[in-house]
């Protein structure tokens, strides 16, 4: 069903059966590991799960800042739904109603919030300041807890809405011309020394930050199905392709395995980017992508500004 004016709608579908997905949500020993945005830890004061209870507790924001909050319960249906209200705490009433609820299908999980304030001006401020906030890499930590939690891999998962058909941002991240106009952070420039965008081909390309370093890497595709899946592999490489470490980390893993989903958000193109370590790691390489989750985020965040950009 299409949000509503003064609603903000978000669904992810989570690799896991709904019975974890549930815990991840209610049980502290999982909530604690995952909950807010990127670089956010987790204090509970107390979590009373059931209609008229309440969740107590504080977040700590990684430049130490905290924000006590209060939610309290409405509706507890277990493995089904929550329904809860978020942002409250001593000094201030509910920022608004949170309506989650989970499905399960063939060992997936469909969760689908529905953040209601009251009135479409609230809802827009808040889905722009929750953007501001990286709000939304929250359901990205989730994602990567719950496929610890199953499988054992450490990934890593950043989402973003953009305003345009999936076709047309398919196209902005496939056609190497127009990938090199947006792809890394602020400042940074970007082209193509060899390009072969087909499921086997491979590219090799350039890319000047505005440190002044130039970094090289290669592309080698894997799956391209368009517009909803591109599958390929990367690695940083010195001017003639030969594999080579990136100048700032000599432990970063050679390969990584990027697998990006596109699909359709009611007028948005919601784009999913996953990142796991391609090939053997070694133990420090595993714990310098670990490590630097948070420097992803900035950069894949920088790139997506630059994508949106390009869009409008």
């Amino acid at each position: 069903m299409p949000a509503k004016a003064n609603e903000i709608q978000l669904t992810r579908i989570y690799d896991a059966p709904v019975k974890l997905v549930w815990e991840a949500w209610t049980d502290l020993k999982h909530v604690e590991k995952w909950w807010g945005p990127r670089g956010f830890t987790l204090t509970t004061k107390s979590k009373d799960l059931r209609p008229g209870g309440k969740w107590i507790y504080t977040m700590h924001g990684p430049d130490g800042t905290d924000y006590p909050n209060v939610t309290t319960y409405h509706e507890v249906v277990k493995y089904e739904k929550l329904v809860y209200d978020h942002g409250a705490n001593a000094e201030r009433e509910k920022l608004f109603t949170v309506t989650a609820t989970f499905r399960e299908e063939k060992g997936k999980t469909t969760l689908t919030m529905t953040m209601t304030l009251p009135t479409p001006e609230a809802a827009k401020a808040t889905k722009q300041f929750i953007k501001n906030a990286n709000g939304n890499s929250t359901w990205d930590r989730l994602g990567e807890y719950l496929e610890n939690e199953s499988s054992g891999k450490d990934i890593f998962v950043i989402h973003r809405s953009f305003p345009a058909n999936i076709e047309t941002v398919f196209e902005l991240w496939v056609n190497p011309e127009h990938f090199a106009k947006w792809l890394g952070p602020s400042g940074a420039s970007m082209h193509f020394l060899t390009a072969n965008v087909e499921e086997g081909g491979a590219s090799h390309w350039s890319m000047t930050t505005s440190d002044g370093q130039t970094k090289y890497g290669k592309l080698n595709y894997k799956k391209i199905s368009p517009p909803h899946l591109f599958v390929y592999t990367q690695n940083f490489c010195d001017k003639e392709g030969n594999l080579a470490k990136p100048p700032f980390s000599p432990s970063y893993p050679d390969k990584l395995l990027t697998t990006v989903t596109f699909s359709e958000e009611e007028e948005e193109a919601r784009v999913a980017v996953r990142w796991e370590i391609f090939g053997e790691a070694t133990e420090a390489e595993r714990q310098t992508f670990h490590d630097l989750k948070a420097v992803m985020t900035g950069g894949w965040s920088e790139s997506f500004d630059r994508l949106e950009a390009l869009l409008e």
